[in-house]
């Protein structure tokens, strides 16, 4: 007698009934013949295909809706008015201006930006040509043949991108190396068949203090000097600066002639084609730097101005939120077929975590400070999970800070860690106001620890100027959850003692609002 799985295993696939609801489906997909078509879009060259995405024309609908409501047309134009939408630094976002022709106007506080914009490539263009053909010479009248770009983040990864993307263009006579890592092995990688003789550096760094760069350019400087005799007349001939630190530029021994400039209303991921693309420009040439920035402006171009529904940068936005927040999807593969975009992702990953990857609102931006510690700093302090909170911890988020500051991470709000001494808050609230950045706060995180703890936590920053508020973590709740899950309280004593504690916490900052009002005179209330 045939047993159920003999039945099962004779019959067909083919006569199943998810086989014939796959068939199903199957036809309905068959019969949109115009989805490669209709689910297309293209500007600047550029052809986009978005039909094998998972979604119908009623998604896309909503989308494009969602776009509307959401004031997208009004943001762009206002960006390309110069108007200051970056709230977190009250600054204009500007990288079009870098690539608009000469007749163009962006007006940044009343001035039109264009034309210093094609002064500094005037400059970068003839510094360029001189290099390129041998007229400009390295200090023992070596012509240059090897570049080296020191820099971190937008200004390694952008002409690290682009020199690998238009290799094809290149000088294939000289040498382009590209330096980021602090570790000492990159630069003696990078330097290990050189002659600094023939050698030229490129220094970027806006503010020229970034420690990841300026430790790299220092270790630059002494490799050079120890094979030109230590003579301190042959830093002109071998650096270059891209910068706006005039002072500090000329102090390390750059000819403040060869320092490039650029604005604040660039960022730092966005900066490839300012002064930065400088080794971009030495290794393609003027010429196909320009043409390289006529296609951005193109493509600026078609985001100004082409309606949504064909707007490549606007369809992929779109599909990002879709995926994003409806599908929660938390990845991104870029894959490059073309070889010569093998950079490309790297490239793409740090640009699109600074734009969108942290917790960034129109009206404000958090950035959460955590610094857990590790096995080898445990080690220093004998295990000690206090002694690490006290002295190590507190070192450790100030020096975080800066390096996330100098990599132009700049939130409205720093979260940090609850810390037990007051001069400890003091110097983090100076540190997150460095560099005129008095605007920002600081909200302490009492987290991990029982409701005292995290109460004296409050306290101790309750007390300093900056910290505006606070967050808790569940643990200060935890005792009553306990009891009310162990049935020993009922759930109106269960809330009543979690909105006590909380409102505790309100008052400790109410009444330093209360206290620093009335030594102004102000009425706080």
């Amino acid at each position: 007698m045939p047993t159920l799985v003999d039945r099962q295993s004779s019959t067909r696939a083919t006569e199943r009934p998810a086989w014939k609801a796959l068939e199903a489906n199957y036809q309905v997909i068959r019969n949109d013949p115009q989805r490669g078509v209709r689910l297309t879009a293209e500007g600047a060259d550029v052809y986009l295909d978005y039909s094998k995405n998972r979604i119908t024309d009623e998604t896309l609908k909503l989308l494009l809706q969602l776009a509307e409501e959401s004031g997208l047309r009004a943001r762009i134009d206002a960006m390309f008015r110069g108007e200051k939408i970056n709230t977190t630094e009250d600054r204009a976002v500007l990288h079009v201006a870098l690539r608009a022709p000469l007749t163009a106007s962006i007006m940044v506080d009343g001035q039109n930006v264009v034309p210093q914009v094609h002064a500094v490539l005037a400059r970068m263009s003839d510094f360029c040509d001189r290099v390129r053909s041998g007229s400009w010479k390295g200090h023992t009248g070596k012509r240059i043949r090897n570049v080296v770009n020191i820099g971190i983040g937008g200004s390694d990864l952008g002409p690290v991108m682009a020199y690998e993307s238009l290799k094809h263009y290149s000088d294939r006579t000289m040498v382009f190396r590209f330096v980021s890592n602090v570790d000492g092995t990159d630069i003696v990688e990078a330097f290990r068949d050189l002659d600094p003789a023939e050698t030229l550096f490129i220094v970027s760094s806006k503010t020229f203090t970034t420690q990841e760069t300026m430790t790299n350019a220092h270790s630059a400087r002494v490799w050079l000097l120890a094979g030109l005799g230590q003579d301190e007349g042959s830093i002109p001939r071998h650096f270059v600066a891209v910068s706006t630190n005039t002072a500090l530029v000329a102090k390390f021994g750059i000819d403040t002639a060869n320092m490039f400039e650029f604005w604040d209303w660039v960022g730092g991921r966005y900066s490839m084609t300012s002064a930065i693309g400088l080794s971009t420009m030495l290794a393609i040439g003027p010429e196909n730097f320009r043409a390289m920035l006529d296609g951005f402006h193109q493509m600026d171009e078609h985001f100004r101005t082409a309606p949504f529904d064909h707007n490549l940068p606007v369809l992929m936005g779109l599909l990002s939120v879709w995926y994003a927040d409806f599908f929660h999807a938390r990845t991104v593969a870029v894959l490059p077929y073309e070889q010569y975009l093998k950079r490309f992702p790297a490239y793409l990953q740090q640009l699109t975590m600074e734009s969108s990857g942290k917790q960034i609102m129109l009206d404000g931006f958090m950035f959460e400070l955590l610094v857990p510690p590790l096995k080898a700093q445990l080690d220093r302090v004998r295990g000690d999970k206090g002694t690490y909170d006290r002295e190590l911890r507190p070192q450790l988020m100030l020096q975080a800070i800066e390096q996330l500051q100098d990599a132009q991470v700049v939130p409205d709000v720093w979260k940090i860690e609850g810390l037990d001494r007051r001069e400890d808050c003091t110097n983090l609230v100076a540190a997150a106001h460095r560099g005129g950045r008095t605007k920002v706060g600081c909200i302490i995180l009492g987290r991990g620890e029982d409701n005292f703890k995290v109460r004296s936590w409050l306290i101790t920053a309750a007390a300093v100027p900056g910290f505006t508020g606070f967050a808790v973590g569940r643990t200060v709740f935890w005792e009553p959850l306990i009891s009310l899950q162990k049935a020993k309280i009922t759930r109106e004593e269960a809330v009543a003692s979690i909105s006590g504690r909380y409102r505790d916490f309100v008052e400790i900052f109410e009444e330093k609002a209360c206290a620093a009002g009335s030594t102004i005179g102000a009425n706080s209330k």
